[in-house]
């Protein structure tokens, strides 16, 4: 009987809207608050839970321009209009598309075109600035939340183009991704800097050590020495492992044929897919010894550099899990070491 009364108290509702336009929409509100309510106006009766509390101006922007509705209250505050909050909703989820669209350098001239075309809307350069600082808010709350015990860290960082003071310039974005002792992974934190010094590095680490990480029992990185000079100051008894990835990139700069390109990835490639660090330490043995008649650099930056990329073998689960836990970065960077 309950649900019987409220579906015809809202097919009042959308009755009303339909014969009255935007004029019944307060009508339509008090019939979802008497139903919330639990009973009408001015009735008496056990079903009600909350007392009526007047109504509250609100301001909406609709494709027809914008309305003055005198939103119904009550006195626990707890009831709102159900068109309204997904109003809300969509308001939001508009105004986050529409910082996203200046974040990818979507002019506001372009934007401001997209709106008028899609939603009948107008914007301002001052709605977009206002727009944006909805990410900015987002992007806080995620940069300072807290973090926990990451067995694994990987971190490394990429160059993007950032605008400052009037001009584009070149940034280092520096990025931090944690593996905790279940397998998930997670992106930990990140930081836009001038370049990749010491100095950056160490204050972006250090963030992290405040936010709570914990337990790091390896690390993953490049050998920029910016950041190892920080992962030395910070995590100084932690042991490094040296990406795998950079080390096969690396070693490119140390062909004199580029024919045997192709060869020496594939030796380099066996080495880290040994199944123990004795056959990795035997097989980089066996292939500098192979390339020192023909290509001596190349085998004497193999000696000094490939053993900082079997730290890994120490680690017996992760040994177990080489084919599920890639000792290499997450992310890519076009800038060499």
């Amino acid at each position: 009987m309950a649900e019987q009364m409220n579906h015809t108290k809202m097919l009042e509702a959308v009755e009303l809207i339909a014969s009255k336009g935007f004029s019944g929409m307060t009508e339509a509100m008090l019939i979802e608050r008497s139903r919330y309510l639990g009973v009408g106006p001015y009735e008496r009766g056990e079903a009600r839970h909350d007392q009526a509390n007047g109504f509250k101006p609100k301001h909406l922007k609709t494709t027809l321009g914008e309305l003055s509705l005198q939103v119904p209250q009550v006195r626990s505050s707890e009831f709102y209009p159900s068109f309204l909050e997904k109003g809300i909703r969509s308001e939001r989820a508009l105004k986050l598309a529409l910082a996203e669209m200046y974040v990818q350098g979507v002019s506001t001239r372009n934007v401001e075109a997209i709106l008028q075309e899609l939603c009948g809307l107008q914007v301002s350069s001052s709605d977009v600035s206002r727009a944006s600082k909805l990410l900015d808010e987002e992007l806080s709350t995620w940069k300072t939340r807290r973090l926990g015990r990451y067995v694994y860290l990987y971190v490394d960082a990429r160059y993007e183009k950032v605008r400052q003071n009037g001009c584009v310039v070149d940034n280092a974005v520096l990025i931090a991704y944690g593996v905790n002792a279940e397998g998930k992974r997670d992106i930990l934190g990140l930081s836009v800097s001038l370049s990749e010094a010491e100095i950056h590095w160490r204050a972006f680490l250090e963030s992290l050590t405040s936010r709570g990480l914990h337990g790091v029992e390896c690390i993953v990185s490049d050998a920029h020495s910016g950041l190892k000079a920080a992962l030395t100051a910070v995590f100084p008894s932690v042991p490094w492992q040296r990406c795998q990835f950079h080390l096969q990139q690396n070693a490119q700069a140390y062909f004199t044929k580029q024919s045997r390109k192709r060869e020496v990835a594939d030796s380099i490639r066996a080495i880290f897919n040994a199944e123990n660090k004795a056959e990795a330490e035997r097989l980089l043995k066996l292939t500098v010894e192979t390339y020192a008649n023909d290509m001596p650099k190349l085998a004497q930056w193999m000696e000094d550099n490939l053993q900082q990329g079997l730290t890994i073998f120490h680690f017996l689960w992760c040994a177990q899990k080489l084919g599920q836990l890639k000792v290499v970065l997450p992310f890519t960077t076009t800038v060499k070491h």
